[in-house]
């Protein structure tokens, strides 16, 4: 049995704990918060034992094997090596860090310690996802030379608040623009070069951007993600031998269609119960049981090299958060 906390009250920490109930060989045994009355709350409302009015009593915890990092972007560095001083495994939340800085200090902090350490890149886990990716690497539409992807939705906007406070990590890139970049990273690897270009709104975060990536086999990526208008989402991927479409909501779909070059297109359904958290954490449960302590399908080189491909785009932009 892996024996879990959860760092955090907020919405994404609300969703894991009600995935951790379909996970076999895992409980859900503490909570922490920054404030007695939402860490009480929280225990009550998803039948937690025990509730921690501190996020360092939690990682003090002497009976929890593992912890799940679910605060704002700007936490999850400082959150995630205090619960490795603490001896505790981390799966950490997407982005998984503001900069490649911080991202490298947490994975080598975990290697040192030997812990293991996640990004908490869900879609990956997602079984129509990881049917899809495996049907690609089998080959089904020849080789992959072109992928689009596009994640965008329309958000009011508040100077102040997560998605366009600079202080926060605001900004379309680290909030869904990493899902893109983490897709087109999972098909080829490491840009060789990357040109992109972005709307910066008046508190200097980026509203919307569009991202053209050339790998190291010659393959290409367009991609786009916003918090100012609505696009799809969805990726397509585009092969010698015909395409493949994630359906939307590509992050945690349960559909894909193949379309040949010659024959008819074939739509692939895989549903699945809940809201889609518990397979990360199955992919967690196992990787400890099995004394692993990487993910292969989501390994912290990969999620480092993202992190650097993340910096450079902004740097493009002339994007700097504070602290920098």
């Amino acid at each position: 049995m892996i024996r879990w906390g959860i760092l955090s009250t907020g919405r994404v920490a609300r969703a894991f704990a009600a995935a951790l109930k379909m996970v076999p060989d895992a409980k859900l045994l503490a909570v922490g918060s920054r404030h007695r009355v939402t860490a009480d709350e929280f225990a009550i409302n998803y039948d937690v034992p025990r509730a921690y009015s501190s996020y360092e009593a939690l990682a003090a915890d002497p009976d929890i094997d593992v912890i799940y990092i679910g605060t704002p972007h700007p936490m999850h560095a400082e959150n995630t090596l205090m619960c490795l001083r603490a001896g505790k495994h981390v799966l950490c939340e997407k982005p998984f860090a503001m900069n490649a800085a911080q991202a490298k200090a947490m994975i080598d902090l975990a290697r040192e310690k030997r812990l293991f350490l996640m990004e908490a890149m869900w879609t990956r886990f997602i079984p129509a996802v990881a049917h899809a990716k495996r049907l690609i690497d089998q080959g089904v539409i020849g080789k992959v030379w072109m992928m689009s992807g596009t994640f965008g939705f329309r958000a009011p906007f508040n100077p102040k608040g997560r998605l366009f406070a600079p202080e926060l990590g605001g900004g379309s890139l680290l909030d869904v623009g990493v899902y893109v970049l983490s897709f087109a990273s999972w098909l080829f690897g490491v840009p060789r070069s990357i040109r992109s270009a972005a709307r910066l709104c008046s508190t200097g975060v980026d509203e919307h951007a569009v991202m053209q990536l050339v790998y190291q086999g010659g393959e290409l990526a367009a991609l786009a993600s916003a918090i100012s208008v609505r696009m799809p989402i969805e990726v397509l991927l585009a092969g010698t031998e015909g395409y493949l479409t994630l359906h939307e909501p590509f992050y945690k779909t349960n559909r894909f269609t193949i379309t040949p070059v010659e024959g008819e297109p074939q739509t692939y359904t895989v549903p699945y119960e809940g809201n889609g958290y518990q397979f990360q954490a199955m992919e967690v449960v196992r990787c400890l049981q099995t004394g692993l302590l990487e993910s292969p399908t989501m390994p912290l080189d990969e999620t480092l090299q993202i992190m650097q491909t993340m910096d450079a785009i902004r740097a493009q932009w002339g994007l700097k958060y504070p602290n920098e």
